[in-house]
């Protein structure tokens, strides 16, 4: 039972690799679904923490997603040569789906609304600087 289950664990890894090969749009399609659901469940995660002011949720998205895209360019890319799905599929698909810049300026924009005016400034700041930080560690020890 078991090598019947690895055998169709390893058939359908190769069926979707083939589709991935096919064409870019089901990679972007494909990946764009895991970064949305990986997002989704960070919410749900960071939640069970209780309600905070400050959009954690979001910025651990958008943080993770920046180290996916780093990783990805500096270390990944270079060493899969040849893999010309893997690209649309890691940039465009998973990290475009697993980061937020719409929920952001949404929730940045709803701080200030609501007159939470440091909370906003701290959002865009510590956002912009941690996710430019590491997108530049990665860069420099690769």
């Amino acid at each position: 039972a078991q090598h019947s289950e690895r055998l169709l664990d390893s058939y359908v890894i190769e069926c979707l690799l083939n589709l991935l090969h096919m064409n870019s749009w089901i990679a972007i399609f494909i990946g764009g679904g895991i970064g949305s659901v990986c997002r989704y469940g960070i919410s749900k995660f960071v939640v069970t923490f209780g309600q905070t002011i400050f959009p954690v949720a979001t910025l651990l998205s958008n943080l993770f997603s920046c180290i996916a895209l780093g990783v990805t360019l500096a270390v990944i890319l270079p060493k899969l040569e040849g893999n010309d799905w893997l690209k649309p599929f890691m940039i465009i698909g998973f990290c475009g789906g697993f980061s937020t810049f719409s929920t952001f300026s949404l929730e940045t924009l709803q701080l200030i609304k609501t007159g939470n005016i440091l909370f906003a400034g701290l959002n865009i700041a510590v956002s912009i600087l941690l996710c430019l930080g590491v997108l530049t560690l990665i860069a420099r020890h690769v």
